[in-house]
């Protein structure tokens, strides 16, 4: 079963239990799919889905630390919610000492001559880690690893 199948049978058994809060979250991830899927001319693959609910859950980050910022205990306890089910989602994430590993792994193999090289770096590594970290942490980890 692919990831919008598993989203669609969710939001089923979601209306049945009669759970609106997570309906409305996966009804939401369904018109993003939907969305992209018009964009492409074409049905949307597991790989693009993952990049959307990455997106969505990267959003909800964002706006999570705004609630938090603007003291807004009820916005923080919603927002968590929805990263609890956009994450289900997505593959299992990687651990930062996965990270470095492969980060090692693609600087062995691109031979980077300096932090000019960062491109090449990135281009490499992004496709084996893509939706399973953060690629802001990862942009900084390589950064930190060349200098």
């Amino acid at each position: 079963m692919g990831i919008k199948e598993n989203i669609e049978q969710q939001m089923k058994d979601a209306l049945r239990a009669k759970d609106s809060f997570k309906l409305n979250v996966l009804r939401y991830i369904l018109s993003q799919i939907k969305n992209k899927e018009i964009d492409l001319r074409k049905p949307a693959t597991d790989e693009d889905i993952i990049k959307i609910i990455s997106t969505l859950v990267k959003q909800r980050k964002e706006s999570l630390s705004f609630s938090e910022q603007a003291n807004r205990p009820d916005l923080v306890e919603k927002e968590k919610e929805e990263i609890k089910i956009l994450e289900s989602f997505l593959p299992s994430q990687l651990s930062e000492e996965e990270v470095e590993k492969i980060i090692e792994e693609v600087i062995a193999l691109v031979k980077p001559s300096g932090i000019k090289d960062m491109g090449k770096i990135m281009k490499e590594l992004m496709p084996k880690i893509a939706g399973r970290f953060d690629g802001g942490k990862v942009n900084e980890m390589v950064r930190k690893r060349l200098s």
